[in-house]
């Protein structure tokens, strides 16, 4: 059995985002799994001395210009938010509460919290919208927010993000296929190209 590959995003990343859409049909072309793992590019920055790019000048303009070319070029519908970027505590905890009791949901809970920021507008790092995507999703709404309040869930969603940054996760996306770290939505085709000929 091939190994799993490591997907680590943000749920503020439009490139992410982007990665989101394609990974998985990628990944059943070569007979892959996917592990999904949202983190905090936040908690990353602090590590490697990062900022937003949209805080950057004149990266900022551009940033924004690419992320619509790159949808566009990916065929991925894209709405930018209003608010940009955001944090995404509240989105991650909802994952790890759902993936400890549903994984192969919670793959689809991440999926529709990013169609909820990135498409709608809905502004994710507020607890209150993300338990509303939970419920629109189907999850029981009282649930959801005392899973995202619950102390084990905090604790599983900081282990994983350590886990993350140790794996070497600066950015979203941060894909690694067989030990190979491949970070952006742009290194799709070489990821592609890399589980074809088992690396180059």
């Amino acid at each position: 059995m091939p190994n799993p590959i490591e997907f680590y995003f943000d749920f503020s990343s439009p490139y992410g985002y982007i990665a989101c859409e394609k990974i998985d049909e990628l990944a059943a072309k070569y007979g892959r799994e996917v592990n999904w793992r949202p983190f905090l590019l936040g908690v990353a920055f602090k590590t490697t001395g990062g900022v937003p790019v949209p805080t950057i000048p004149m990266k900022g303009a551009y940033h924004l210009r690419d992320i619509i070319r790159t949808t566009k070029y990916h065929g991925v519908p894209y709405r930018h938010p209003t608010v940009f970027p955001i944090s995404s505590v509240s989105p991650c905890r909802a994952f790890y509460w759902l993936d400890a009791k549903e994984p192969r949901r919670a793959k689809d809970l991440a999926k529709a919290l990013y169609h909820a920021y990135f498409l709608d507008d809905v502004d994710i790092s507020s607890a209150d919208n993300a338990v509303a995507v939970c419920a629109k999703f189907g999850l029981k709404a009282d649930e959801a927010r005392a899973g995202i309040a619950d102390q084990a869930v905090k604790d599983r969603t900081r282990a994983e993000v350590d886990k993350a940054i140790a794996r070497g996760a600066f950015g979203s996306p941060y894909i690694i296929v067989d030990g190979e770290p491949f970070w952006g939505s742009d290194r799709l085709d070489q990821i592609d190209k890399w589980l074809a000929t088992g690396g180059w």
